[in-house]
């Protein structure tokens, strides 16, 4: 199947919880809402380093984001990453240096921006890689709503 039809749909929602929403058009996150990246950037290195009670920090959790964009870039670009995709690999990574954390912010921009791009140009896909599309903007709200647990000062506002 070809997604011609919803490619504008799943850029514009994986976008609003990358970059944020708008005054007036929200879907996901409430209106203005300033989404996972300048939520990210509110939070030094030590906020980010935080292990919470579930033993995971916020840069555990980007990390994490990175390595799975990572992958979903990679086989947009014609790879078949998932044979030795690592997975607990990206959660090894609990603390960050101020460089570090800048670093893996910008990574993680880089990588969705990229996959933005990608979901939102028209692509021949079987069933399983549509699933997989649209689960990776589910997977991305998933993980701010876990990093907003973690530490308050990422969240968004109240609707």
């Amino acid at each position: 199947m070809n997604t011609a039809a919803i490619a504008p749909s799943l850029a514009t929602l994986f976008r609003e919880l990358v970059e944020g929403a708008d005054e007036t058009n929200a879907y996901v996150l409430n209106r203005g809402d300033s989404g996972l990246l300048r939520s990210l950037d509110r939070l030094d290195a030590a906020a980010a380093s935080r292990v919470a009670e579930t033993g995971s920090s916020t840069a555990a959790h980007v990390d994490h984001l990175c390595y799975g964009l990572s992958l979903l870039n990679r086989w947009a670009a014609g790879d078949k990453p998932w044979n030795d995709a690592d997975w607990t690999a990206s959660w090894r990574k609990t603390s960050v240096t101020e460089l570090e954390w800048k670093q893996l912010r910008g990574r993680l921009r880089n990588e969705a921006r990229d996959w933005a791009d990608v979901i939102g140009t028209p692509r021949d896909v079987e069933e399983i890689e549509l699933n997989g599309i649209i689960a990776s903007i589910a997977h991305v709200a998933y993980h701010i709503g876990a990093i907003r647990q973690i530490d308050t000062r990422a969240r968004g506002p109240f609707a």
